[in-house]
């Protein structure tokens, strides 16, 4: 058995009066008797007194006893056996045991001139209370072999027991309960006030906010250097438990992930169903690596923006969107889109000009109208900027918009301007007039995927890692889904009402859902205040009429052909 201490446990050396304490205003008592006082009310400790493991007399020595009296307690030094090599003798020390080395401090913060200076007091001083603890081999348990009982400093009151370090404690629960509230984007010190509401009291909580805060610290420091791999870990294990689960990371010349892509099999599945119309855009601020999310999404059977995958870039390069468009192509079980939405990003229209070649390019009709504003001036747009804007919007052929656009740029006498004559001679990528004769699924521009980066920002921050930022945009994508399976539940319990009495609008009923039918039943009630003007054309093949809308101020006429 290891050497035992030749100290000997002595009694708390302060004197104390026989003086009842409540008698006594504690103004008048000296400090030296409120501390022996704790020690004699308090459970004691005894040479001899056995525990079963050291956890156990650790666990009396501070949970118990050292609670009790109001001081905090760390780990001492140990003897392991020089022929097993298992710990023999054990010792616990008040914290404050020790002195801290001024000179040592002093020195390294001039040398350090970068190092932040902390308004931290000494805290080590010199306190001779400790617990020994030695293995009995033939009970096979430990006992006390050495106790030193007083302090050399005034100890904590029992409302402020609390605070002390080896008094708090965070729990695996607690740890779990962080993780749960930190994936939903809930700070640690909204959940250390969520902690405290449920304990009833904050001395009731067993920790304080800056455990929460030095948690998240470590495990950021465990992550830090080891984030891709993780990230590649996750997609390994999501595709070992989904075989048809694609991912694809790319690394540079020194071994680092500057992009990748990933898409799960039910988006896979409905980029099969839903793949007429597509919208890509970037957004930033999603990850603290600054790496920039660039999701591919759609819309489904019911309105709702749907997402057919994900990627991460380093940059805004063409390569880095040529390789993701073609990753993405090879994740999707059917071909290139009819209709791929964007904004005007020159690197964006280069990769869709190489990758998909057949798939009409759209620019995004409302980023550019935002534009408008901005590159006519505030004068030229106050006064023309309406009218611009109905030559776009209200132009139903391209003939009415070419000539209700030149009479707009004559009227506000911009015929040299740079960027409307750029904008013009692209006019047939996002002016409505060149491009409805393609099916859009709705969709004139990108605002759908802003209110899509907006959806996926309530899960995400700019302080996620890699590992974070691709479990939390799961959980949006869970939650997007099960937004669709509400509307299916609605569509199935539920038949819209009919406005009218026309056999088409019950037949539709029966086939759309109820978000489609709603806009198909407005258009079925509008067409009923169509007036016939002239008739063109009637025979057995084909009739051909001029149609006016009624009340309608501005007597747009439109012809309509019946074959």
């Amino acid at each position: 058995m290891g050497e035992q201490s030749s100290e000997e446990p002595t009694v708390n050396a302060v004197p104390t009066e026989n003086v009842p304490a409540e008698n006594v205003p504690a103004e008048n008592v000296p400090a030296e008797n409120l501390i022996a006082e704790n020690v004699v009310k308090e459970p004691k400790l005894q040479l001899g007194q056995e525990f079963e493991s050291i956890e156990e007399a650790y666990y009396y020595y501070n949970d118990i006893y050292a609670k009790a009296i109001g001081f905090s307690v760390r780990m001492g030094s140990n003897k392991k056996s020089k022929v097993t090599g298992e710990i023999i003798w054990k010792q616990f020390l008040c914290s404050k045991e020790g002195k801290t080395d001024e000179t040592y401090e002093n020195t390294r913060r001039q040398q350090s001139s970068t190092m932040e200076e902390r308004n931290c007091g000494i805290k080590r001083m010199g306190c001779k209370a400790r617990l020994n603890i030695v293995f009995n081999k033939e009970k096979k348990n430990w006992c006390v072999s050495g106790f030193e009982e007083a302090h050399t400093h005034a100890l904590t009151t029992p409302k402020k027991v609390y605070l002390l370090t080896s008094h708090r404690k965070l729990t695996k629960a607690k740890k779990c309960l962080m993780g749960k509230l930190k994936s939903v984007n809930i700070r640690s010190s909204q959940q250390f006030k969520i902690m405290e509401t449920v304990a009833g009291d904050i001395q009731n909580v067993g920790c304080i906010a800056r455990d929460l805060r030095n948690h998240e610290r470590d495990l950021r420091e465990e992550v830090k250097g080891h984030d891709a791999t993780m990230l590649l870990e996750y997609f390994q294990s999501e595709k070992e438990k989904k075989p048809s689960f694609y991912f694809q990371v790319d690394r540079d010349e020194e071994n680092r992930m500057n992009r990748c892509f990933w898409a799960d099999p039910t988006s896979k599945k409905a980029y099969y169903s839903f793949n007429d119309v597509v919208v890509f855009d970037t957004t930033y601020n999603t990850n603290k690596y600054r790496m920039i999310f660039a999701p591919i999404t759609g819309v489904n059977h019911h309105g709702q923006t749907i997402v057919f995958g994900c990627g991460l870039l380093s940059d805004e390069k063409t390569e880095s969107f040529i390789w993701l468009l073609e990753q993405w192509l090879k994740a999707m079980p059917s071909g290139p889109p009819k209709v791929i939405i964007t904004d005007q990003d020159p690197a964006i229209a280069k990769a869709i000009a190489q990758v998909l070649p057949l798939t009409f390019h759209r620019f995004c009709l409302w980023h550019i109208m935002f534009k408008f504003r901005d590159k006519l001036g505030p004068v030229i747009a106050q006064n023309y900027y309406g009218l611009f804007r109905a030559s776009v919007y209200n132009s139903e052929t391209k003939e009415e918009f070419e000539a209700s656009w030149k009479h707009v740029v004559q009227q506000s006498k911009q015929e040299n301007h740079v960027w409307l004559k750029t904008m013009y001679e692209l006019r047939s990528k996002w002016v409505p007039a060149f491009c409805n004769h393609i099916f859009h699924a709705g969709m004139q521009s990108s605002q759908r995927v802003e209110s899509n980066h907006s959806f996926f920002k309530t899960f995400v921050s700019e302080n996620n890692s890699l590992l974070d930022f691709a479990t939390r945009i799961e959980r949006g994508l869970r939650q997007q889904r099960h937004e669709e399976r509400i509307r299916d539940h609605v569509d199935t319990n539920e038949i819209p009402k009919t406005r009218t009495f026309y056999p088409i609008e019950k037949q539709m009923r029966e086939v759309y859902t109820k978000e489609i039918f709603l806009r198909f039943q407005d258009e079925v009630v509008k067409s009923t205040a169509y007036l016939k003007c002239e008739t063109l054309k009637e025979d057995e093949n084909e009739c051909s009429y001029i149609v006016l809308r009624a009340a309608d101020e501005e007597q747009r006429a439109a012809q309509v052909v019946l074959q």
